[in-house]
C-alpha cells in the first residue's frame, strides 16, 4: 500500500479503482471485453461516484488535493549529483 493509514488507504484504492474505470473504458472503445461488473457497495461506490466525480474534477484541482495528502506522491525528486573526476 502506498503510504500508511487512512491516506495510504485512499491513495490505494484510489489508483485501483481508478485504473479499473480506465480498463473498463478503454474495453468500451475498443470493444473488447470489459472486466467484471462492480459487486458490493464499495465496488459500486468507487467505481460508480468516486471514478466519475474525480474525472470531472479539473487536473488542477485534483493536483491540489493530491498536493494536500501525506504520501509518496509529496516528495520531490533529488538534485543529480554533480559530475566529478578528470573527465569534468
Amino acid at each position: 500500500m502506498a503510504g500508511t493509514g487512512f491516506f495510504g488507504w485512499l491513495r490505494s484504492n484510489s489508483e485501483h479503482y481508478l485504473l479499473i474505470a480506465a480498463h473498463q473504458k478503454l474495453a468500451r472503445t475498443q470493444g473488447a471485453p470489459a472486466p467484471r461488473p462492480p459487486r458490493g457497495a464499495k465496488d459500486i461506490f468507487w467505481l460508480r461516484v468516486f471514478a466519475p466525480t474525480y474525472a470531472l474534477l479539473p487536473w488542477s484541482l485534483r493536483s491540489r488535493i493530491m498536493r494536500a495528502m501525506p504520501g509518496s506522491h509529496r516528495q520531490t525528486w533529488a538534485d543529480p549529483p554533480r559530475p566529478q573526476g578528470p573527465a569534468v
